[in-house]
């Protein structure tokens, strides 16, 4: 009897070993499962096996020397810049300072804030959605029969809001004025008027804006509106069930081998280990917290929620995997792209999307189109040009007009662009050894067009 007696004491002790193994490792699993929906541990990102020397050619040392002066004349700490042709990418390129604390120096790999090239991922995210029929451009947002028809949503004080549809928030017609102030980046204040002692969520911001009136009739004006493209995120979320950011990597990013692309945090030791460090010009003030605490911090850590701005203006990424992104959306014929050829003319057509666009900030009537991006600490720049031209340039640094550095970097760029005559025959998309380099020609240049 006491054998018996410790025999099933042993199995009991052994029993609850295993299932702590087996809860544990489910726990872990579940853990890694999320982690790895970003970062995959089989798959690194293809911007980290690319180092600077790889794009040291003699045809692109002029590239160099002008966007080191760029950054030397306006006083921007670091900066990256990636360069496709006929959809291959014959450059990659750090610059400058990427962390002042650890003395890293820009390299291909790092991450930085994109600003509002988020709302061009968000836009191609909608699209993609309107391309499967899941949803119509035409489609209204509020109201009983608008596809955010929750309950806590229906508190509608102008009727107009009603009349708001994807195509208005997509192009920044919803009738949002500038009067009342972007709600996105009016959390604080909006979480003083609901009498609620936590931040301000998204649904918090939407509940608020419409209990409001609107400034303009649903597409009468143009009003560049972040609130309208965090609107959109939310609406990927309750078309697919999925998190916004979820579906973004899951359907678009990591079927084009983009692996290293996220929304951003809010504060320097939230930062991914592979992200630069943001500088503001000197003397810029600093700002209450968007935790709703009574600090005062950098604005461009911890002074914007990168919670909320998620599909407006939230995204981090290299610039070779931003510029891999540009070759599926550019409507070049060298490599298929994710959306068919007619909705992303549309998306780059006044004359379609009106002056807003889907996602892009401009366009002309030469096949060039742009998207800019600014936040303290950051500016970004993409260009697709009509000559088979991408280009991508990100900074760490921001500056006090940002449109005046938009046209510097603009400038810079296509300068660079223009004076290739031949660009090196060489694809860092697939990442070649640099002693690879030695026995690859060059390939003539596509006629730039500025």
């Amino acid at each position: 009897m006491k054998l018996f007696l410790q025999y099933r004491k042993y199995i009991l002790v052994v029993s609850l070993v295993i299932v702590f193994f087996f809860l544990e490792t489910a726990l872990s699993f579940s853990v890694k499962k999320q982690d790895n929906l970003f970062t995959p541990e089989d798959e690194l990102s293809f911007a980290m096996r690319i180092k600077n020397n790889d794009s040291d050619f003699p045809e692109t040392e002029g590239i160099d020397l002008l966007v080191k002066n760029f950054l030397e004349k306006n006083h921007i700490m670091g900066a990256s810049v990636a360069i496709t042709s006929k959809e291959k990418l014959v450059y990659a390129k750090g610059f400058g300072i990427a962390n002042d604390e650890t003395g890293e120096m820009v390299q291909p790999g790092h991450l930085f804030r994109i600003a509002s090239v988020s709302k061009l991922i968000t836009a191609v995210a909608i699209m993609q959605l309107y391309e499967q029929g899941k949803i119509s451009l035409t489609d209204t947002v509020f109201g009983p029969n608008g596809i955010l028809n929750e309950p806590e949503f229906q508190n509608i004080y102008d009727p107009r809001t009603k009349l708001i549809t994807l195509t208005n928030l997509l192009n920044h017609t919803a009738g949002w004025g500038k009067r009342q102030g972007d709600a996105i980046f009016n959390s604080r204040y909006i979480a003083r008027k609901m009498k609620s002692e936590n931040p301000s969520d998204l649904n918090m911001i939407i509940e608020y804006t419409l209990s409001q009136k609107l400034s303009y009739n649903p597409g009468q004006r143009y009003s560049y509106s972040n609130f309208g493209y965090a609107l959109l995120g939310k609406i990927v979320e309750k078309i697919t069930g999925m998190k916004y950011e979820d579906y973004v990597v899951m359907n678009i990013l990591r079927p084009a081998g983009i692996y290293d692309m996220h929304i951003g945090r809010n504060l320097y030791n939230e930062k991914f280990p592979n992200e630069v460090k943001y500088f503001e010009p000197a003397g810029s003030a600093y700002c209450p917290a968007v935790d709703g605490s009574d600090k005062m911090v950098p604005k461009s850590y911890g002074g914007n929620d990168f919670n909320l701005l998620g599909a407006a203006g939230g995204w981090v990424a290299s610039a070779p995997e931003l510029a891999k992104l540009l070759t599926l959306i550019d409507g070049f014929d060298y490599q298929k792209d994710i959306l068919k050829k007619e909705t992303i003319l549309m998306m780059s057509d006044p004359g379609v999307a009106g002056r807003g666009l889907f996602g892009w900030r401009g366009s002309d009537n030469r096949g060039t189109w742009w998207r800019t991006g600014t936040l303290s600490g950051t500016t970004a720049l993409v260009m697709r040009q009509e000559n088979g031209i991408n280009w991508v340039i990100l900074l760490n640094t921001s500056g006090y007009k940002r449109s005046r550095l938009h046209s510097k970097m603009s400038r810079t760029m296509f300068a660079s662009v223009y004076r290739i005559k031949n660009w090196p025959d060489i694809n860092l998309f697939e990442t070649p050894s640099v002693s690879e380099k030695s026995n690859m020609t060059s390939i003539p240049a596509l006629n730039p067009q500025l």
